[in-house]
């Protein structure tokens, strides 16, 4: 049994391609169940995100279940013509438990340590085992990979500190007034990038949201989505007084915010904390407003460099979690090579004991009339033989049991000395007990 990836993610492919590639939560349980029936796909997993879809396979033999997942999906493709090649990667046996532990600990994301990408994992195993498409080894590498993000998010801060600027903000909020619960914020002006902040702001706990755009109909459209309340332009100066925090992103070519507006505001409020944001570019603040008792003012360049130095914090780390990540995968190998050793050399001695017996009938039928001395003396050199001669394999394919290759090793085996092992193809069921393993080997 091998294990493979094919996947293809926005650093390998077009999104004309990656969105035809893209399955909806409704449309995995019949592409597994069709993907299953392809030669050589014993189990499989399809994940599927808005930035990456991949293939996790069982295969009963490397080069077809290679061949059959391009096959399916250039079938979902619909183009004949296009050459899928250029845009996938291939991660097979180890390099494939790899890769999976990384995305489950989001090490493989486009933001280091994002934490959605381990729900993501997690559906995808629960609708590929909802969908009987999965078997016992994608079991327990599934298993394995949400027990690795978990761990990873518990020993590491990997997820901790904002690497978007738009969590910088809320980050930074949450930091200057302690909780965001019952806050009001107000947007000015009513671009994606105010309006992304504001999501993250309302879901932090901030409950009340104005807007303020000189479009009023684009601040209605803004409001409503958060269920808040348009206003005029020219009433910027009472919903200052009201804000807790401030958004401000026009495409005004000068400050629009100036100290001595502020001044007048932050009276009025008797100097009531209030926290700007201005992520426009030329800046809507005038940075003298910053010298304002009771006033924080973050531009963009400040907003970019509290990312920055989150994101070395991410980057170490991630290296914390790459140890992590790399005992797990010992361990994975460990039982999985197991899965194929043990039933390998029960399979072997079986071997040598059916060619040792059977040489032996022959053996006494030519010889006629022995003593039972002389029975035993040649069944003795006959034993004796057959375990000499399968000492060395036996001893070397325990030894490579303990390696990331073991499996590999031991189907090796299996095809030299062509060994029908019962069960081969791996199914559902729960990993063998250590005990059980040590009985065996």
């Amino acid at each position: 049994m091998f294990l493979v990836t094919v996947g293809l993610n926005h650093k390998t492919a077009p999104v004309e391609i990656r969105e035809k590639l893209a399955f909806t939560e409704s449309q995995l349980p019949e592409a597994l169940q069709t993907l299953k029936q392809y030669p050589a796909i014993d189990g499989c997993v399809l994940l599927s995100t808005c930035n990456r879809t991949e293939i996790y396979a069982a295969c009963t033999d490397m080069t077809q279940g290679l061949k059959s997942i391009k096959t399916f999906l250039m079938e979902c493709l619909h183009e004949e013509e296009c050459e899928i090649d250029n845009f996938l990667y291939i991660h097979t046996l180890y390099d494939c438990v790899h890769h999976l532990f990384r995305v489950a600990s989001g090490l493989d994301s486009m933001i280091l340590g994002e934490t959605q990408i381990l729900g993501q994992v997690r559906q995808a195993y629960q609708i590929a085992s909802a969908a009987e498409s999965t078997n016992k080894i994608i079991n327990t590498l599934f298993h394995k990979a949400i027990a690795v993000g978990k761990r990873v998010r518990t020993e590491t801060e990997i997820d901790k500190n904002a690497v978007s600027i738009s969590y910088a903000a809320v980050e930074l909020a949450r930091q200057l007034f302690g909780t965001l619960e019952g806050k009001a914020i107000l947007i000015i002006g009513a671009g994606k990038m105010s309006e992304l902040t504001a999501k993250h702001l309302v879901a932090n706990g901030v409950t009340s949201v104005l807007v303020s755009n000189r479009s009023y109909d684009k601040a209605v459209e803004l409001a409503e989505k958060f269920g808040g309340k348009a206003v005029k332009f020219d009433q910027l100066v009472e919903c200052l007084i009201q804000a807790d925090i401030v958004i401000s992103a026009t495409a005004a070519r000068h400050a629009i915010i100036l100290p001595e507006i502020v001044q007048k505001v932050m009276q009025t409020r008797q100097y009531r904390p209030i926290f700007l944001i201005d992520i426009a570019v030329p800046r809507d603040i005038d940075p003298e407003v910053a010298t304002i008792k009771g006033v924080t003012l973050f531009d963009i360049d400040d907003l970019q460099n509290v990312v920055d130095r989150n994101l070395q914090e991410r980057k170490k780390e991630a290296v914390k979690a790459q140890k992590i990540v790399d005992e797990e995968i010992k361990e994975f190998f460990s039982w999985l090579n197991t899965q194929f050793v043990v039933p390998t050399i029960v399979a072997l001695k079986q071997f040598g004991e059916e060619i040792k017996q059977r040489e032996l009938e022959k053996a006494f039928n030519k010889l006629g009339d022995l003593t039972e001395r002389e029975r035993n003396i040649i069944q003795a050199l006959a034993h004796s033989i057959v375990n000499s001669i399968l000492h060395r394999p036996i001893v070397n394919l325990k030894a490579y049991a303990q390696t990331s290759h073991g499996h590999l090793y031991t189907e090796i085996l299996q095809n030299l000395f062509d060994l029908q092992i019962e069960g081969q193809r791996i199914k559902p069921g729960k990993p063998m007990a250590a005990e059980e393993v040590e009985e065996l080997v």
